[in-house]
């Protein structure tokens, strides 16, 4: 276990928070880009008061709309030229993680001459890593995937069909302003698709990390265990402010670095489920949903020990012995149960997937990444074949 830790990322985290938008913005400049997704924050009133805190503060704004939610990298390309154009000096992303991944990669490609598809690692031998962007605010809107608070951005390419990741300091946001009451609004299927990725960033550092971490471990473990319990009570009541405050919180620890530190692990549920999404425009935490259980019955029979703690520790099963098989099953499906029960999908025709263009997905995930023998990253590492199991067992 060897691993630095490093997040610049200034968090506010209250209740009303909001109101606070434009004194923060002022500290980092005076006219912001503010990015949206597809008008749910104009509807909700979010907007208007956004801008009018920002308006009381002196800070100017103009507006990239649109972000798909699966973010595309023609809509990074337009909101640069906005922020260009327009003379932006800081960036504010006003939404859920789609329009948090956009916006940051707007902020790099803002000092970026070429392509911002460079910036995505997609198979190439060296993609460009930036190293400068504008300042970048996140304010989110949803609890799912952890984008205020960590340096990393997901992007789509409608024209290759391609969905892939960039990572670099440069884009960490230098302020996440989160106040739990703008995610009162969100509906259950989104809701519950946010648990879903929630507790997959967690259990894919766990699962697939190397051995000897348990101070990790339980950070996992009561990440997955909060996001379940106040998950149930925000599906329950969507106006439960503590509720929604508790699986905001879950959501920034769960991806801000500090739970996986150490583990150095790789993330094949990610990547496999960015190939599909990349091909149906699927909802991330969905498509999750269908991946991450069948991933889970493929990996247990490698490391049976950290499932057999999986399903202990969360559904509080009582294994013979830390190589019991059974007992990791049971876990896994117990885990499957939950999600359902919560309203997301557990098979890929849910999705509208057949078995067509299973092999097609497998070639493609291990183009995007692999390791130096031409296999995904993970426990244990998988080929293609590997991959079409797993996607053929979730069919």
């Amino acid at each position: 276990m060897e691993f630095e830790y490093y997040n610049p990322t200034r968090l506010i985290f209250a209740a009303g928070a909001l109101s606070r938008l434009g004194e923060v913005a002022s500290q980092h400049g005076k006219r912001a880009l503010l990015v949206t997704g597809g008008g749910s924050v104009k509807r909700s009133g979010v907007y208007d008061r956004a801008v009018a805190s920002l308006k009381r503060a002196g800070v100017s704004t103009v507006e990239c709309s649109g972000v798909e939610p699966n973010p595309r990298i023609t809509t990074v390309r337009r909101g640069a030229k906005i922020a260009r154009d327009e003379g932006c000096d800081v960036i504010i992303a006003l939404g859920g993680g789609s329009t948090m991944d956009a916006a940051k990669v707007m902020a790099a490609a803002f000092y970026y001459d070429g392509d911002p598809w460079d910036m995505i690692f997609h198979g190439q031998t060296v993609p460009y890593v930036p190293t400068r962007a504008l300042p970048v605010i996140t304010v989110p809107t949803l609890a799912a995937t952890g984008s205020e608070m960590n340096m990393g951005a997901v992007i789509s390419n409608e024209e290759t069909k391609e969905k892939s990741f960039v990572q670099a300091q440069c884009l960490y946001p230098v302020v996440a302003l989160v106040d739990p009451e703008l995610t009162m609004s969100v509906p259950q299927d989104q809701t519950a698709y946010g648990i879903c990725d929630i507790i997959t960033h967690v259990t894919e550092g766990c699962f697939n990390g190397v051995a000897g971490t348990p101070i990790q471990d339980r950070f996992a473990e009561s990440v997955i265990i909060t996001a379940m319990e106040y998950g149930l009570k925000a599906l329950e009541d969507g106006n439960n402010l503590e509720a929604r405050a508790q699986v905001q919180w879950a959501s920034i620890v769960a991806l801000n670095g500090w739970v996986n530190a150490g583990t150095n692990g790789g993330f094949p549920v990610h990547m496999i489920e960015h190939t599909l999404s990349a091909y149906h425009d699927i909802t991330h935490g969905a498509g999750l949903a269908v991946v991450n259980p069948a991933w889970m019955r493929f990996a247990a029979s490698h490391r049976q020990e950290k499932f057999v703690q999986f399903a202990e520790r969360i559904f509080g099963l009582d294994a013979k012995n830390s190589s019991d098989l059974d007992c990791a099953l049971e876990g896994i499906d117990r885990f499957e149960a939950f999600l359902k029960s919560i309203g997301c999908p557990t098979r890929l025709s849910e999705l509208g997937i057949g078995d067509t263009l299973l092999t097609e997905y497998a070639k493609e995930t291990v183009r995007i990444i692999h390791d130096d023998k031409g296999l995904l990253p993970g426990q244990p590492p998988m080929s293609e074949a590997d991959i079409v199991s797993v996607l053929r067992s979730a069919l």
